[in-house]
């Protein structure tokens, strides 16, 4: 593989944490595979070393990656706000995990930036905050996860480590790439695969694990999007599909429910984009949105422009702060009227 940490930086990094005792570890407001899976496997690393680390995330996480091994040592700050701002207060350095700004720390935001801690940022965003001590920012890999790993290997200490890490760090890079399905044709992924092999994990069960383990309800909510909810734009080869609250309620929707379903619509021969909304069950006035798609397709680019949002070229999110039929009326605008900027990303739709 490539480095992708100059000399420079990889002294700048070995010197932070050497000099670092207490280090706390945070991601984005809901927090996805990749997410905690970078953050559990970037701490199990840290503690190698024999430092007191600690993941941090503002929310919580689904329920299909509890088992992630140390996964019960994570604090909640919207839980324990007191706990982990005095966790911040006293940290020496905060990393900052799969995401690109301040503002997707949501409620945690404040303390974090305000700490006296350094910070460091280890992401695959585009357009990161630059004002922070250590900045590792590469968009083109496929995962948060992917980036922990080659800092661990360049570093020089993947070695000494064992399944705790491999099966956070496995588990992002899978969950980030639907299954290794987009954005994972680099061969650097599938060498990296071999290497967490090596730790005795066991892929198979790990992908139970995150995509075997929905409840009835789940499925039949499922079933329910497929056949009452999409929304299909034959000429656009695109689909759309939105949960109401009364959705939710219905199906006794629990956070991870709604995982994957976005990627469902993209099984139709020719669709190119999919996207998801589901009305937030606790604000008002807010629809989660998020958008799939396949090929040159950029569904960053109109996640930024229409939703709020941003993300990868085929993985992108992004939030409305309107009623669910106003956003159904603007993801159909977005469908009907979008055109990438750049012409050798045109999207064919």
């Amino acid at each position: 593989m490539e480095p992708i940490l100059s000399p420079n930086d990889l002294e700048q990094l070995k010197t932070l944490i050497d000099d670092a005792h207490h280090i706390v570890v945070c991601c984005h407001t809901h927090p996805d595979g990749d997410a905690i899976g970078s953050c559990l496997g970037w701490t199990n690393y840290l503690r190698s070393k024999g430092k007191e680390a600690v993941v941090i995330i503002p929310n919580m996480h689904p329920d299909f990656l509890k088992w992630l091994p140390n996964s019960e040592k994570i604090v909640r700050y919207d839980k324990k706000t007191d706990f982990a701002n005095q966790l911040i207060d006293e940290a020496d350095i905060i990393f900052m995990l799969d995401l690109n700004q301040p503002d997707r720390l949501a409620e945690m935001a404040e303390a974090v930036m305000h700490s006296r801690a350094k910070k460091a940022i280890i992401d695959h965003h585009l357009d990161p905050i630059d004002n922070v001590e250590f900045l590792c920012s590469h968009p083109e890999a496929c995962s948060t996860c992917e980036l922990v790993f080659r800092v661990v290997w360049e570093l020089g200490d993947f070695a000494a480590l064992g399944t705790h890490f491999a099966a956070p760090i496995y588990c992002g890079m899978m969950t980030d790439t639907g299954g290794f399905t987009y954005n994972s044709n680099s061969s650097d992924v599938f060498f990296i695969i071999s290497q967490l092999l090596t730790k005795g994990i066991d892929k198979d069960r790990i992908y139970r694990n995150v995509f075997h383990c929905f409840s009835e309800n789940r499925l039949r909510l499922m079933g329910y999007v497929l056949y009452k909810k999409l929304m299909t734009f034959e000429e656009q080869h695109a689909a759309l599909f939105a949960l109401s609250r009364a959705d939710q309620q219905r199906f006794h929707f629990v956070k991870g429910d709604a995982e994957g379903l976005v990627n469902l619509p993209l099984q139709m021969k020719g669709t190119r984009l999919s996207i998801s909304l589901r009305e937030d069950t606790e604000k008002e006035r807010n629809v989660r949105v998020s958008l799939r798609s396949v090929d040159n397709f950029p569904c960053n680019i109109m996640a930024a422009r229409y939703f709020n949002g941003g993300g990868h070229l085929n993985a992108s999110g992004g939030e409305l702060h309107c009623t669910l039929e106003e956003a159904i009326d603007i993801a159909t605008k977005a469908i009907m009227e979008f055109q990438p900027d750049n012409s050798n990303n045109n999207p064919q739709i």
